[in-house]
């Protein structure tokens, strides 16, 4: 899988990429019922598991590959599986722990065919399936209870066993990269890497690594309080092919934060913004246009190597950034002077 890093280098150090767009925007306008969610593989189950959009890649996996079709179609190079929730730590919400290791197969295998499809008409410009696993609905650095700040409702430990169920699945049912993403808690994430890096030894494999955190708010920090400089470094020992920032934020208030990372960052730098910040009711009101403008100018100064979008983001809006950058060099990666890094909830460097 040597080759497979150096045909994804080899594509970034040459273009920007183009991520897809978000799976759930699309998956809510099909208006899917209980029966839909259920197929024949779930129809006897007690509890309700309308909602559970990951499950869909066992009971509607045409409708998830068309979905994939449609970002493909739009220009995507990376498509990311329907697996955003597919660990037993999530998917406990609706008592499907059982199935994990079926659903990432699923999710990878959905995705592998839509690629396959699209690299088959266009060979000389690849399409890459990234196995996406989620920070789960629990963190391992902050207490769910304000009363108990040392109260933890997840452990490492823990983390990293569901993440290794979902990896071995992704692995197996083709995924070309792995993507850790919305990372709110960086000790979540050093399980998931944990997890992988053990699932690749394992197998006697290794796939290219992609890592994406989130800043949740103005404050310019993850949830668990790190500044973007610091999340690098937490995260560096990795040796991520990509490094970036996704969800929470429109490109307008994401944009200072790639700059930051692409500054520090030794390797190559993404960005999937959602399409702008939520409105009152809770929806995404950024045009395709409004988006491509400002990624656009993100691209002409030099500052990602994949892009794509998050949040409210459809196929039209990822068409309108394939577009806007098309051509662009991407950045150049940065040789960083070698020194002892260190974090905390800020970055410390020793000269």
């Amino acid at each position: 899988m040597t080759d497979l890093r150096e045909r994804l280098e080899k594509e970034l150090t040459s273009r920007i990429l183009v991520l897809d767009g978000a799976m759930g925007t699309m998956i809510q306008a099909l208006k899917f019922e209980e029966a839909d969610f259920r197929g024949d593989r779930f129809k006897d189950r007690i509890n309700e598991i309308k909602g559970n959009n990951d499950i869909l890649a066992l009971t509607q996996p045409e409708a998830i590959c068309n979905i994939h079709r449609q970002y493909l179609e739009a220009g995507s190079d990376i498509i990311e599986t329907n697996s955003f929730n597919a660990t037993s730590i999530s998917q406990a919400d609706y008592q499907m722990e059982d199935v994990i290791y079926d659903l990432n197969v699923a999710c990878a295998k959905v995705a592998r065919k839509a690629a396959d499809e699209f690299t088959a008409l266009t060979p000389n410009k690849p399409r890459f399936v990234a196995g996406v696993l989620g920070p789960t609905s629990r963190t391992a650095s902050l207490s769910p209870d304000v009363n108990d700040p040392a109260f933890r409702n997840v452990s490492f430990d823990e983390l990293v066993s569901s993440y290794k169920e979902a990896t071995d699945g992704l692995i197996d049912g083709g995924s070309d990269i792995i993507l850790i993403e919305t990372i709110f808690d960086t000790l979540n994430a050093k399980a998931a890497i944990f997890a992988v890096q053990t699932v690749f030894e394992e197998k006697n494999i290794e796939l290219p690594i992609m890592i994406s955190g989130t800043i949740t708010d103005a404050s310019g920090r993850t949830l668990s309080g790190q500044t973007p400089e610091a999340f690098w470094y937490s995260v560096r020992h990795a040796n991520p092919i990509s490094v970036g920032f996704n969800c929470a934020l429109g490109a307008k208030e994401l944009r200072q934060h790639i700059a930051s990372l692409s500054k520090v960052a030794d390797t190559f730098v993404s960005a999937h913004p959602n399409a702008g910040l939520p409105n009152e009711m809770g929806e995404y009101d950024e045009s395709p246009e409004e988006m491509a403008t400002q990624l656009g100018e993100w691209a002409k100064s030099g500052l990602v190597n994949i892009i794509g979008g998050c949040c409210g983001t459809t196929p039209a809006h990822i068409n309108a950034i394939a577009n806007a950058v098309e051509g662009i060099p991407p950045r150049k990666v940065p040789g960083i002077e070698p020194h002892m890094r260190l974090s905390g909830l800020e970055a410390f460097k020793v000269i």
